[in-house]
């Protein structure tokens, strides 16, 4: 596989997914799609339905959860995630094929112009979320799920806009450290959580007196705040490599940070990997504003050196 190539079509499809979905521009949004021998259609992009492609796609082929068919031609790249993705023995698709989760069944004869790349999940999903129309993640549920996780993500994308906006240098700061101190962070970030998971249990068992009322928000403000910074900063850190795949050395920290806010909720797609990867997220995020004191200094539980004695006569 070329470098970088999986790297490239993932936040490839992801920013379409994700573009179709705010602006819904060439995209057809129907639950249930079919590009007949003939037609030409701009994109596809479905939420767990079904597209037969016997015809032409310009774009880009996209599907979260359902089915897709292709017989005909892709002149971009067919992204799925938990789909079923099947490519005729006539199909032709320019770019790549990647496939999260799901399936893909290649007949002999089908062409793909650069890589194909199939991730199955299905050994790391446990036997309840299996079985059918009643699974825990059944077809059925992938709308909602999808409907959860883009909520999340347009919050996590104001927040961006918010820290990024506002504090570049610190974000910055933080993301330096985190690719120099990673796991001093890790530490940090471990330890920080620890403490405040304690903190939390302890309020919340004193709210039982009222005292503990006051101090379960603060306790609550506190970890959201760290939270939330912390993950501005990880994100920069995750857009800054993937824009330096991409040859472009000194992106803005902005820009930076929603690129990789956008790798960062394409992961968190992906059944049980997404949520071991959002808990690993947390720590480090934690630690990233710990460590960094909100990206102002280096380590905010760093003993403070004496000051050096003057040189004896």
């Amino acid at each position: 596989m070329k470098k970088n190539t999986l790297l490239i079509v993932i936040g490839t499809g992801l920013c379409l997914g994700l573009a179709a979905l705010s602006y819904g521009q060439g995209m057809n949004l129907r639950r249930d799609i079919v590009v007949a021998v003939g037609e030409a259609q701009e994109s596809v992009f479905i939420l767990g339905g079904s597209a037969v492609v016997d015809g032409t796609v310009k774009k880009s082929v996209v599907a979260l959860g359902g089915t897709v068919t292709i017989s005909g031609t892709i002149e971009d790249s067919v992204v799925g995630i938990g789909a079923a993705i099947t490519l005729k023995s006539t199909a032709v698709v320019k770019k790549d094929v990647v496939v999260i989760g799901g399936s893909l069944v290649r007949d002999p004869g089908s062409s793909v112009g650069n890589d194909t790349v199939y991730f199955d999940l299905s050994h790391l999903v446990p036997g309840f979320m299996k079985g059918g129309s009643r699974g825990f993640l059944s077809l059925s549920l992938v709308p909602l799920i999808l409907i959860i996780k883009l909520i999340s993500f347009f919050m996590w994308l104001l927040m961006a806009f918010l820290v990024a906006g506002v504090f570049p240098k610190q974000v910055a700061l933080a993301s330096a450290q985190v690719r120099k101190s990673f796991w001093p962070i890790f530490g940090t970030g471990f330890l920080g959580l620890i403490i405040f998971t304690g903190l939390i249990l302890v309020s919340a068992l004193l709210c039982l007196i009222l005292i503990g009322i006051p101090i379960l928000l603060f306790v609550a403000v506190a970890a959201l705040v760290l939270r939330v910074f912390g993950q501005v900063a990880l994100c920069h850190f995750f857009g800054e490599s993937l824009a330096r795949s991409f040859g472009k050395h000194n992106p803005s920290v902005l820009g930076a940070s929603l690129l990789g806010l956008l790798l960062v909720s394409f992961v968190g797609f992906i059944p049980v990997i997404g949520l071991l990867f959002s808990f690993v997220m947390s720590i480090l995020a934690f630690g990233a504003a710990l460590f960094t004191k909100f990206g102002t200094t280096t380590n905010w539980f760093a003993r403070k050196q004496a000051p050096a004695s003057p040189p004896q006569a």
